[in-house]
């Protein structure tokens, strides 16, 4: 069976993905769109069959694509995954589902309604690392976990915009709660101090906070903290360190390490996790086994509610409950 994609956006991970589909047998890349026709024009001209459009729903009417890939700022989210609900076309949408739940819940309802396919961009728990750590802690008693995303803050200006990103810890240190989530199952309760602190008076048009942690309590008994930063010059740590009976677990960007009274073993991310998120994603789409995808719609949306829920708890000041 013979698949035709769409991509809506024409940053670069509709580049990663749009490559990647390229190399994929019986899949054709046919069209992007842009916020501009002249933006989805360019994406579309490294790819011999595809064809740019400036309107979605152009898009939908001209190409009719099988699946579409949404990779949108999170502001952006919304409109769009409603007009594929509308029509039952499968979508891979980037993560996060949005800047808050008021739109995610309405596309979860559609969603959960029709059995439509999706997927959602947590590429972290197709590495080779996350696949290897669940089998590790499958014999293991984890007491808690700290996650950390310590970095620099990204150049792009909707970033920097609680309503354009989100904040940090709901655009970028999602996938450290959601690797949690994989790895320890899920939350009860989050409490949060968020703060400002440096590049507010760096850059212009800083509204997002810089520094910030959360505690946050398992139903498993649990407990885990997650820390992130982006007023450092560089990006320095990124991973979570869980902590058991038997020794810890250090899930990280490209390795994990596991240390025991033994020693520790170190097992290199080796397979390319993009890979198997799209190939998950199409087998499904053309078959309609779903059992390869690792984050569905349904599944993100409860990553979503943890990380919106950190972002009020800073707000108030107070714990809140899942």
């Amino acid at each position: 069976m013979s698949l035709s994609i769409g991509l809506i956006g024409t940053g670069g991970f509709s580049k990663v993905h749009a490559d990647i589909l390229t190399t994929m047998d019986g899949v054709s890349v046919k069209a992007f769109v842009g916020t501009s026709l002249d933006k989805a024009e360019k994406a579309a001209q490294g790819y011999a069959s595809a064809k740019g459009y400036g309107d979605i729903e152009h898009m939908l009417d001209a190409a009719k694509p099988d699946a579409v890939y949404v990779c949108v700022p999170p502001f952006a989210h919304g409109e769009i995954e409603r007009k594929l609900v509308e029509r039952g076309i499968p979508f891979l949408v980037e993560k996060p589902l949005g800047i808050n739940l008021e739109a995610p819940q309405e596309i979860l309802k559609g969603v959960t309604s029709s059995g439509l396919i999706t997927s959602v961009g947590y590429h972290l728990r197709y590495t080779d690392a996350a696949l290897k750590a669940v089998e590790v802690l499958r014999d293991r008693k984890t007491g808690m976990a700290l996650g950390y995303w310590m970095g620099n803050m990204p150049l792009v200006s909707w970033w920097r915009k609680q309503d354009g990103s989100g904040g940090q810890f709901i655009e970028q240190t999602t996938h450290m709660v959601d690797m949690l989530r994989f790895l320890l199952g899920e939350v009860d309760e989050v409490y949060a101090a968020f703060a400002q602190r440096a590049m507010h008076e760096i850059h212009d048009g800083v509204t997002v906070p810089d520094v910030g942690t959360v505690t946050l309590k398992l139903k498993s008994g649990a407990v885990a903290t997650i820390s992130n930063t982006c007023m450092l010059p560089t990006s320095e740590k990124v991973g979570l360190a869980i902590y058991t009976d038997q020794g810890s677990v250090d899930v990280l960007m490209d390795k994990l390490i596991v240390k025991e009274n033994s020693g520790s073993v170190e097992y290199p991310n080796i397979a390319n996790a993009y890979q198997r998120e799209n190939e998950a994603f199409i087998h499904a789409v053309r078959t309609g086994d779903t059992s390869g995808i690792l984050s569905s719609y349904e599944d993100a949306f409860k990553t979503m509610e943890i990380t919106y829920a950190a972002q009020q708890s800073a707000e108030t000041g107070m714990p809140v409950k899942l």
